[in-house]
């Protein structure tokens, strides 16, 4: 199983010529590269149940929803799914986007509700040494850059100290790793086996926030 060719071409086909017309007049073309990308998020989810356990994933819909958007095309020009670990014990979730010269994975926690927000910048306010190390781990530098992605705040939460040694962490509003590809490296033969390596890196970091998110500040399980 790979992503084909076509199904790259059809996603840059569609970014040149979104709108409904065109897509009308090419819906056979849309069915076959969505069927690919079924089946590619549907082996990926197939991988990461081998070390991970996903109940689930979901394929976004192509259509956008342009209602609150000053962006008016109808259609996105990429396919996009992500993988929801089983809950509430498992914590963290996968994500893969395809879009020519845009493709990437991330993984982590890009919108966390305010109650985990804060319990995460607790525990790093405590004790920030395990997610360093994690930061500094070869594979999590090898794949994401030994960094998190996504936005802060400009100085500290409400609460916290802006001089603290470890404000860096502590003011971030999402905690998520990106690893991006090129469309060489996407049409690859064992690009869905590259995929389940760089998931396989986040493993130490969902491991240490699913603790964190499980438990109270004195470790205690809020399950």
């Amino acid at each position: 199983m790979q992503l084909e060719k076509s199904t790259l071409q059809f996603l840059l086909e569609l970014k040149e010529n979104n709108t409904r017309e065109w897509f009308t007049e090419h819906k056979a073309d849309f069915t076959k590269a969505q069927d690919n990308a079924k089946a590619v998020y549907a082996a990926i989810q197939v991988n990461l149940n081998k070390h991970d356990e996903v109940d689930k994933h979901k394929l976004f819909r192509i259509y956008r929803d342009v209602r609150f958007s000053k962006d008016k095309t109808p259609y996105k020009s990429h396919f996009g799914g992500s993988f929801h670990r089983k809950k509430p014990e498992l914590r963290g979730g996968y994500y893969l986007h395809i879009a020519p010269g845009d493709s990437f994975l991330a993984g982590g926690f890009w919108e966390p509700n305010k109650e985990d927000l804060f319990r995460i910048r607790k525990e790093l306010e405590m004790d920030a040494s395990e997610i360093r190390d994690i930061l500094k781990d070869k594979e999590f530098i090898k794949h994401f850059g030994g960094k998190f992605e996504g936005d802060e705040l400009k100085t500290a939460p409400k609460g916290f100290d802006k001089d603290h040694p470890d404000i860096d962490l502590i003011r971030k509003k999402a905690y998520v790793a990106i690893k991006r590809y090129s469309d060489k490296e996407v049409l690859a033969p064992d690009f869905l086996d590259e995929v389940d390596i760089a998931f396989k890196a986040l493993r130490p970091f969902f491991n240490l926030m699913s603790d964190i998110l499980t438990t109270n500040l004195n470790g205690e399980s809020i399950l």
